[in-house]
């Protein structure tokens, strides 16, 4: 097992599929997913998703609520991605989660110099993107330079 920190798991509202598959098509990764039905668990519909996860670059995971669980909501929390990936990468996941979602404070460079923003998705999860000023300067010419 390889652990390099902690990894969230989501507990949503009969959403975790399209969730899931959302944030495979932004972050890509693998794409795992079991149902109530393979774990043999009869308190929900048998298509629900009893695990999920997405394995690469990123890890998360999810699941359905159960009947006795409280779905994910958050304030004052934010999933950082700062640094996780190259400035032109963290850009297109901050536009990408933006198009469904919404952006709470757009992805800007701030008076330090680094950049960073924040976007909430469509599934309630708010997101912390930025990188530091150098990787900018190191990556692609930014729009508009």
């Amino acid at each position: 097992m390889n652990v390099s920190g902690p990894a969230p798991y989501f507990l949503l509202p009969g959403t975790a599929r399209a969730a899931l598959t959302r944030w495979q098509r932004v972050f890509g990764g693998e794409l795992r997913i079991a149902t109530y039905a393979d774990f043999s668990r009869d308190d929900g519909p048998a298509d629900a998703v009893a695990h999920g996860g997405l394995v690469g670059g990123l890890r998360l995971f999810a699941a359905d609520a159960g009947p006795d669980d409280e779905s994910f909501a958050a304030s004052g929390l934010l999933f950082s991605l700062l640094g996780a990936a190259e400035p032109d990468v963290l850009r297109r996941w901050f536009g990408d989660l933006a198009t469904d979602g919404t952006v709470v404070d757009p992805l800007q460079q701030r008076p330090w110099g680094d950049w960073d923003g924040v976007v909430r998705d469509a599934f309630g999860v708010t997101w912390l993107i930025g990188f530091e000023a150098s990787a900018a300067a190191t990556g692609p010419a930014l729009a508009g330079s």
